[in-house]
Parts: structure tokens; C-alpha cells; sequence
């Protein structure tokens, strides 16, 4: 059920089961987007089935929204869906630093939720959950806890969820997984609010430079997590 490394570490590793997953997620990505399609050229009114949902987020307030955002993920609800809208509801209402009050405090909650559902509540039938779904457990060396729990959080592939409970089983240290796993979160939920705020709002310069602010950290992660596959590897050799 886990695996080690020459440190006594490692990262989650992908079983070939894991390539079918992939594969049907894209073929579910397909569908939608197809469908989706269909849809319009039906005539079906995409644009007010959206302005209909916004709507209902808002009529329930910040305080189901974000609760939702706290608990929802633990069971695997993406956290995109919070991200996206959170800004273009409540921003008018809470202003854009208290969205990003609101969601660093829902974040926080998910984060120490999953983390004891995974290391405590539940762990064995997460271990199940999470092997079938193609990852190995990974067993983190106490030195290298930081490291590889930043790799792990800007790696593109594992889910949110998924990576909260390789962390939980992995028995990372509480302190490392939060700080680290917060941080990186709320970095990328910066610019994801912003450009969904400034794009309601029909602010397309504000809109670009949020979505430019996400792009530019995606970039700086992907380099960072590459600088430190290659001092793994040579550490390795």
C-alpha cells in the first residue's frame, strides 16, 4: 500500500488504471461540451440557465455558499466551483477582500476536514477509495515533508480532494499540510476571483489582468516544481 524511496519518500504514483481514468474524464469532458453544443443550436438558452444559477447562489447567501464550500469538496465536489462564481455573486455584496476572507476561512475548514476524514475518521475506507482510484499511498520522510507536499499541490493531475487525502494518509505533519496546502490554494483563488469579479462586472482590462495573474502563477509553479524534480533526481543519483 506504500511506497518508499531511496529517502524514504514518495510521490503519489499513477497505476494504469489511472490512464482510464483519465481517458474517460476527457470522454466526459467530451460529452458535455457536445452536449452543450446541441443545446444551443437548439436554441436553448445557455446564458439565462446561468444568470438562473448565479441567481439562486445569491438568493442563499454567503453563509450556504461558503459552508457548502467547506464541506462540499471533502466528498469530491470540484473547488472550481466555488472559485468561479464566488467573486461575480458577492463581490458587490462583501467586497472582493471579504470574498477572499470568506473563502480563505471555507478553505481552511476543507483542508483540517479532509485531513482528519483521511489520517483519522475514515482512513481505511479512503485508503480503499483512493487506491482503486489509481494512486499509491505515499510515505513522506519527515525531512522532506515541506518539499513534497508543495510538489504534490502543483502538480496538474490529482484532484483537490485527492491530494488532501495523499497527504492525510501519508501522515504529513498538520502544520506542513495547512500552511502549504492553503497557501498554494488561495494563490491560485486570487486571480480565479478577480477575473470572474472584473468579468461580471464588465471590466475586460481588470478581467485579463486576473486572468493573466493566474496564468503567470500556474507558470511559476510548474518552474518551481520542476527545479525540485531535478534536485530529487539528483539527489537520487
Amino acid at each position: 500500500m506504500r511506497g518508499g524511496g531511496p529517502h524514504g519518500a514518495a510521490m503519489p504514483e499513477a497505476r494504469p488504471a489511472l490512464n482510464r481514468t483519465l481517458l474517460l474524464k476527457l470522454a466526459a469532458v467530451a460529452v458535455v461540451a457536445l452536449g452543450a453544443a446541441l443545446l444551443v443550436w437548439w436554441g436553448f438558452d445557455l446564458k439565462a440557465l446561468f444568470l438562473q444559477v448565479m441567481a439562486g447562489i445569491r438568493d442563499a447567501g454567503p453563509w450556504v455558499f461558503f459552508t457548502a464550500m467547506a464541506l462540499l469538496p471533502t466528498v469530491g465536489f470540484p473547488i472550481l466551483g466555488f472559485s468561479i462564481p464566488a467573486g461575480p455573486v458577492f463581490g458587490e455584496r462583501m467586497g472582493l477582500g471579504g470574498v477572499l476572507a470568506a473563502y480563505g476561512t471555507a478553505l481552511a475548514i476543507n483542508l483540517a476536514l479532509t485531513y482528519w476524514v483521511a489520517r483519522f475518521g475514515l482512513r481505511p475506507l479512503v485508503e480503499r477509495l483512493v487506491t482503486r482510484a489509481g494512486y499509491k499511498i505515499p510515505q513522506f520522510d519527515p525531512r522532506e515533508q515541506r518539499e513534497l507536499t508543495l510538489l504534490l499541490r502543483i502538480t496538474v493531475g490529482p484532484p483537490f480532494f485527492v491530494q488532501n487525502y495523499l497527504l492525510g494518509l501519508g501522515e504529513v505533519a498538520f502544520f506542513t499540510y495547512m500552511w502549504i496546502s492553503w497557501l498554494v490554494g488561495m494563490i491560485y483563488a486570487v486571480g480565479i476571483i478577480k477575473f470572474g469579479d472584473a468579468l461580471a462586472h464588465g471590466q475586460a482590462r481588470m478581467a485579463v489582468l486576473g486572468l493573466s495573474v493566474f496564468m503567470a502563477v500556474v507558470i511559476a509553479l510548474h518552474l518551481v516544481r520542476r527545479h525540485y524534480g531535478k534536485r530529487r533526481k539528483q539527489s537520487v543519483h
